[in-house]
């Protein structure tokens, strides 16, 4: 479908347009051209692209994503389509969910994800962030082994004895080292320390 010249709000027609003439398709479409439909109509209508005034583009944008957000969910989809079609053929209709059992919670609506396959460009973005990661890591090891830099070295942290193979010392062992009286200021006599 090509966008019109002058495009005209979903639902301007009438108050009472269906989700599918909001976004311009079939009863019968599916979700990939239902998620395609929508894609275009939202660039079409979001008020920060389109030519239309700010607040009709912000309500066209609003019934878009209300259209959406019931024609995207198979079981808010089906009750639609029960009600598009009379109360004769919502009792013909199987029910959409299982009645409750006592105690049971209603669960909030889950946000439904649109999964795409990634474009070109996405890939070829992807590929050249792994290159230069390969890149990168063989450059450091590269210049590592130029300077003649061990590629693998024990922590400074670490005593010498236990990377010989020596026992470390007990941790009793280790005090700290005895007070050392405090240097006398410049230019004051040095004071007397008793014996």
């Amino acid at each position: 479908m090509s966008i019109p010249p002058n495009p005209r709000p979903p639902g301007s027609s009438g108050s009472g347009a269906s989700h599918y003439e909001r976004l311009e398709i079939l009863p019968t479409a599916s979700t990939d051209e239902l998620r395609q439909a929508f894609r275009r109509l939202s660039k079409r209508y979001h008020p920060d692209t389109t030519s239309l005034p700010a607040s009709q583009a912000a309500e066209a944008f609003r019934l878009l994503q209300q259209a959406y957000g019931v024609l995207s969910d198979p079981s808010s989809r089906r009750r639609y389509d029960a009600l598009l079609l009379g109360p004769a053929a919502a009792a013909a209709t199987p029910p959409v969910a299982a009645p409750l059992r006592s105690g049971a919670s209603l669960e909030a609506p889950r946000a439904v994800g649109v999964r795409r396959a990634l474009s070109g460009g996405e890939w070829f973005a992807l590929l050249l962030m792994g290159m230069a990661l390969v890149l990168s890591l063989v450059l450091a090891i590269g210049v590592a082994w130029a300077r003649g830099t061990e590629l693998v070295r024990s922590p400074s942290w670490w005593p010498d004895t236990a990377v010989a193979g020596a026992a470390a010392p007990p941790l009793t062992a280790l005090e700290p080292p005895p007070a050392q009286p405090p240097a006398p200021l410049p230019g004051l006599p040095a004071a007397e320390t008793p014996l």
